[in-house]
């Protein structure tokens, strides 16, 4: 974890973390939050591969990663974890990342999450181990519904991984868009919660612009299909 000196800002809000995968649940959450001005969202809290130097599971860029920090303006907290992660050594550095920012003054924990019962509850119960507060602004909401508003909202993604064994390895690289949900099989979520593919936000309406990008290599990777998404100079 990079420790470094990062300012809060005194507000009467509660300070919160936001856990950004840099794809469409995390970046609605981060909407909901801001729109909502409920919490003072002072980070965002990333994983990256020692490896690969992308976010982990969705094969992003880092260097895209920072590209959408520095887009909404916000600090980007980076947790480094190795290639494979056991889940001991995980949970030991998001424990220490975490009790960082808890003495910086964070209270709550925001999310994504949609319907996933089993992973809200490993999120409450570590938590509460450390006297944090998580928070879902999405969750339960319809799904299909989620997707369309995300569009309709100005939400811009691609799908940069893909699960071949839930939908078909073409899907990948393709735009988050409504003719993507209308060829989406009926077997698979609108939003991909239940890991059929994961994706990367290039443009949502707290960005103060866009980021240009463009799709470079297709490969075949510990079982999943990754677009390799790229900045365009």
């Amino acid at each position: 974890m990079e420790k470094d000196s990062v300012a809060v800002r005194n507000t009467s809000r509660p300070k919160a973390l936001l856990s950004w995968s840099s794809g469409k649940d995390s970046a609605m959450a981060l909407y909901r939050t801001v729109t909502a001005s409920e919490y003072d969202v002072v980070s965002l809290l990333t994983t990256i591969s020692e490896r690969f130097h992308r976010v982990s599971m969705h094969g992003v860029r880092e260097e895209l990663l920072e590209m959408q920090a520095n887009a909404l303006h916000l600090h980007l907290q980076r947790v480094a974890i190795p290639y494979p992660c056991p889940n001991a050594v995980y949970e030991e550095r998001m424990r220490e990342t975490l009790l960082f920012w808890k003495e910086k003054g964070i209270t709550h924990s925001i999310f994504g999450d949609l319907f996933l019962e089993d992973i809200r509850k490993y999120r409450e119960e570590k938590l509460a181990l450390l006297d944090l507060t998580p928070v879902f602004p999405v969750w339960g909401r319809d799904t299909g519904a989620l997707a369309e508003e995300m569009i309709r909202l100005g939400f811009r993604a691609i799908l940069s991984c893909v699960d071949p064994k839930k939908l078909a390895p073409a899907f990948v690289g393709r735009e988050f868009d409504s003719a993507l949900l209308a060829d989406l099989p009926k077997s698979v979520d609108p939003c991909g919660e239940n890991g059929e593919f994961h994706t990367f936000v290039y443009d949502m309406p707290l960005f103060q612009k866009p980021i240009h990008v463009e799709i470079g290599e297709k490969v075949l990777r510990d079982g999943f299909w990754f677009a390799d998404i790229l900045p365009k100079p």
